[in-house]
C-alpha cells in the first residue's frame, strides 16, 4: 500500500499541471521578498532570512494581511517587477503547472508607479520567462474590494495592459464583508465593453449572496472559491447548469478557517452537485503548499487518480485561452498519462 501510495505522488508530482488562481506577490518566496528589502531599504520585522521565513507563515487572518502588506511594500522599482514575475515563471515550473492565470495585485500597483514604466518592466519579467522556462502565464491585475476607490484607475491600467497584450482580464479580491460587487458594477461592465474577461473571489468569506452578487451584478466569467455556494440550493441549480467554473483553493479555505481542519474539504459535495470545479493553491508560499501538495491532499480525502486528472482537464477548459491553445494543453496532459505507467484509480 505504501508503495502505491508513494507511486500516486509521484505521478501527481509529474503530472503537467494548470492554475487559474494564484496571486503573483502570494507565490513568490520570502528570500525573494528579504533580498527586495535589503536592496530597497525596507526595514522588515525580522533581522535575517531564517526569522523572516519564520514570521513568513501563515498563522491566523490578521497575520495573512500583515505579511502580504509587508511583502508588497518591498517592491519600490518598476524593475522588482520583473523579478517577481521571472520568478514565478521558476516557481510554476518547478511544481510542473504548464500554463498559470495569475492575480496581480493592481490597487497597490497603481498608488507607486506609472503605468507605462510598470507595464514595460512586466513585458520584460514576461519575455524573460518565457525565454528561459517552459511554461506560459497570463496577468490578470485585480481590484482589492476595501480600496473600491482604486476601481478606475485599475481599470484604466488594465485596458492598457490589455491593448499591449500583457493583460487579459480583471479580477476582484480582496475583502467580501462591506464590500459586495455592486460597488464594482459600472467598472466591470466597461472592462467588459473593452473585451477583458472578468472574474471575482466570492463565497469565501462572505454567503452565497456574494456569489450572486458576482453573477448578476458583474457578470463574471469565473468565480474565485465559491464554497459558500452550497448554502443555497437555487444557487447550486444555477451553477449546475450555467457550468460557470469555480477556482476553488483548499488549503486556503483551510488556513483562513473557512473550512474546519477536521472535517473533508466541501469540493467533493461541489462536483457531486455538478458544479465545474478547479483545483488551485490562492497564495502558495504563504500557506505552505503547491498545486501537487493540494492534489495529494485530495487524493487522500478519496480522490481517484482518474477524478484528479479531470480536475486538471477542467482548469484548461475553464481557462480564458483559444481553442486551440486549450486543445494542445490537453495533448501535453494526455501524451503524460498515455506514454507512462500511470496507476490505474
Amino acid at each position: 500500500m505504501k508503495n502505491i501510495e508513494r507511486a500516486i505522488e509521484k505521478e501527481i508530482e509529474l503530472m503537467p499541471k494548470v492554475e487559474l488562481h494564484v496571486h503573483l506577490e502570494g507565490a513568490i518566496t520570502p528570500k525573494t521578498f528579504f533580498q527586495l528589502a535589503n536592496k530597497n531599504q525596507v526595514k522588515l520585522p525580522c533581522e535575517n532570512l531564517g526569522d523572516w521565513e519564520k514570521y513568513f507563515q501563515f498563522k491566523d487572518f490578521q497575520h495573512f494581511i500583515d505579511v502580504y502588506g509587508l511583502a508588497v511594500s518591498t517592491i519600490k522599482k518598476a524593475e522588482d517587477f520583473s523579478t517577481l514575475i521571472e520568478q514565478f515563471f521558476q516557481y510554476q515550473e518547478s511544481n510542473n503547472i504548464i500554463y498559470s492565470e495569475v492575480f496581480l495585485s493592481a490597487s497597490f500597483i497603481i498608488q507607486n508607479f506609472r503605468n507605462q514604466e510598470i507595464l514595460e518592466a512586466i513585458e520584460f519579467g514576461i519575455k524573460q520567462g518565457e525565454s528561459k522556462h517552459k511554461n506560459r502565464i497570463k496577468l490578470i491585475p485585480d481590484i482589492s474590494r476595501h480600496l473600491p476607490e482604486t476601481q478606475e484607475q485599475v481599470l484604466e491600467f488594465a485596458i492598457e495592459g490589455y491593448k499591449r497584450g500583457v493583460f487579459f482580464g480583471l479580477g476582484l479580491g480582496g475583502m467580501e464583508v462591506n464590500y459586495p460587487p455592486k460597488l464594482f458594477r459600472e467598472t466591470f461592465k466597461e472592462a467588459k465593453r473593452n473585451g477583458l474577461k472578468v472574474v471575482a473571489h466570492a463565497g469565501e468569506a462572505a454567503g452565497s449572496e456574494s456569489i450572486w452578487g458576482a453573477i448578476e451584478e458583474l457578470a463574471v466569467e469565473r468565480i474565485g472559491h465559491g464554497i459558500r455556494s452550497l448554502e443555497d440550493d437555487r444557487l447550486i441549480k444555477y451553477l449546475r447548469e450555467s457550468q460557470i467554473p469555480i477556482e476553488v483553493s483548499p488549503t486556503s479555505n483551510y488556513r483562513l478557517g473557512i473550512v474546519t481542519k477536521d472535517e473533508n474539504h466541501p469540493i467533493r459535495e461541489m462536483i457531486e452537485s455538478g458544479l465545474l470545479c478547479t483545483i488551485n493553491t490562492d497564495d502558495p508560499e504563504m500557506f505552505s503548499t503547491n498545486l501537487s501538495k493540494e492534489y495529494k491532499m485530495l487524493s487522500l480525502q478519496g480522490f481517484s487518480l482518474e477524478k484528479l486528472y479531470q480536475l486538471n482537464k477542467n482548469a484548461i477548459e475553464s481557462s480564458f485561452l483559444e481553442v486551440d491553445e486549450k486543445m494542445k494543453l490537453h495533448q501535453v496532459l494526455d501524451k503524460y498519462r498515455n506514454n507512462k505507467n500511470s496507476i490505474k484509480p
